[in-house]
């Protein structure tokens, strides 16, 4: 295990570049980024408190395929919840695209949500009643988006993600996989510069779970978007460029997965988790 695939900070690759000796280049466009600062967050749970995160520092700055990494209760649901602008800290400062989300009204809130984050959740939430493309068009209903331009941008999300022959059905006609590219192509709705994906592939077996994977990242590649997954997995966690390490609700490092293999990364998770 290197150096570089271990480190208890995480600098931006720019700034790797310029430590390392290459010219230094500028900064990049915050509309793809992530910043987290001492963020703290707890709740009240059966009489007593429950600290969720205990000090978060996170900053990713250019566009890829990020995931953050944990055992169950080790606050990631909780850290994605604030990225997406579902929760507020109890303090430190949470900045999405640029935006100190502190600093919007909810209705702000809802629209730099709607506009600049695409949420994916394990459980697909497709409404049982309407079709695939209705699914995908229901955001933007909601909205008050032209129909037809909300119908063309649908069927055009379908065919990329290879469903568009399963547009007219409802979700129990539907496979786990097919319900979860459904649920990503109304997450990208409104082309958002960040996606977040919590645990996105809980429901799917091994087999849809990779291809997903390798959804996710081809979105993150050729679409310049911060694509940010939650998991517990390493075979999930391989398939991004870094990989942030949460425990006991603080970031204690991160891993660069270039170069390693599903059993690598548990390796290098378990040695940071060792060492905090």
């Amino acid at each position: 295990m290197s150096p570089a695939q271990t480190s208890a900070a995480a600098p931006t690759a720019a700034a790797a570049r310029h430590e390392n000796g290459g010219p230094a280049r500028p900064a990049p466009d915050p509309i793809n980024s992530v910043r987290c600062v001492g963020v703290h967050k707890s709740y009240h749970l059966g009489g007593e408190d429950v600290h969720a995160l205990r000090g978060v520092d996170l900053d990713i700055a250019e566009p890829g395929f990020y995931a953050i990494m944990g055992a169950s209760g080790s606050g990631k649901s909780t850290l994605l919840h604030l990225l997406g602008a579902l929760d507020t800290p109890d303090q430190g400062e949470v900045l999405v695209a640029g935006k100190p989300l502190s600093r919007l009204s909810e209705r702000e809130l809802t629209d730099f949500r709607r506009d600049n984050i695409g949420i994916v959740f394990q459980q697909f939430n497709l409404i049982p009643t309407l079709t695939a493309r209705e699914n995908v068009e229901l955001p933007g209903m909601l909205a008050g988006r032209n129909g037809a331009d909300l119908r063309a941008r649908a069927s055009e999300l379908l065919e990329a993600l290879g469903v568009a022959q399963r547009a007219g059905h409802r979700p129990d006609a539907l496979s786990g996989g097919e319900q979860q590219r459904v649920a990503i192509a109304r997450a990208l709705l409104f082309e958002p510069r960040i996606l977040l994906a919590d645990e996105p592939t809980g429901n799917l077996d091994s087999a849809s779970s990779a291809r997903l994977w390798e959804l996710l990242a081809r979105i993150a590649r050729e679409h310049s978007t911060t694509v940010l997954m939650v998991t517990h997995e390493p075979a999930a966690a391989v398939h991004c460029g870094r990989v942030f390490v949460l425990r006991d609700g603080r970031v204690h490092g991160s891993i660069d997965t270039e170069g390693l293999d599903a059993a690598g990364v548990a390796s290098c998770y378990q040695h940071l988790v060792r060492s905090a």
